[in-house]
């Protein structure tokens, strides 16, 4: 498995895994309609080439034999949840999985470079919101430490409401 950092060259290319995993993930929670219009509304090329070109976001791939096997992407310490105002924190923003990779390892190492990323800027807190019936990512995130905070996000997908919860987890040095 390689890991690198995308660029502003890979935006095609972590759009169509973003919308691939993003449908996986959420196709039949929503109507179709609903996620066609947020797919076309946050999962498109001029999107994620502007993210790829933001310094404080940072977005790491595993590659298997040149096919994207998933990423995560976090960002820097900028308009952090109120709920975590207090201590100096990092978002994962996204870790996106193809549906073929699961369970074989590739989550890990993708987690494995926030953690590394935060602990050595110093981060006192990491956090993330996850759908409130994705109990497989819950899992995956309990299994890191990560506690849910007792906070809630409306996440709607088009008209379809959702809801997601907002884990943490407090690093120490």
């Amino acid at each position: 498995m390689e890991i690198r950092r995308l660029t502003q060259k890979d935006a095609e290319l972590l759009c169509a895994i973003s919308r691939k995993t993003f449908s996986d993930t959420f196709t039949g929670t929503c109507l179709e309609e609903d996620m066609q219009w947020y797919l076309n509304n946050n999962f498109n090329v001029d999107s994620f080439f502007k993210e790829l070109s933001n310094d404080s976001i940072f977005c790491y791939a595993a590659f298997d034999d040149n096919e994207i096997a998933g990423f995560v992407k976090f960002k820097e310490n900028i308009e952090t949840l109120t709920y975590f105002k207090d201590y100096k924190a990092l978002e994962l923003k996204s870790l996106y999985i193809d549906a073929p990779y699961h369970g074989k390892g590739v989550a890990q190492i993708l987690i494995d470079y926030l953690f590394k990323h935060a602990n050595s800027l110093q981060y006192e807190v990491i956090y993330l919101s996850v759908w409130e019936y994705n109990f497989r990512a819950q899992a995956f995130y309990k299994k890191f430490n990560f506690e849910d905070s007792g906070y809630t996000n409306y996440f709607p997908i088009g008209n379809t409401p959702q809801t997601d919860l907002w884990y943490w987890q407090q690093l120490k040095h």
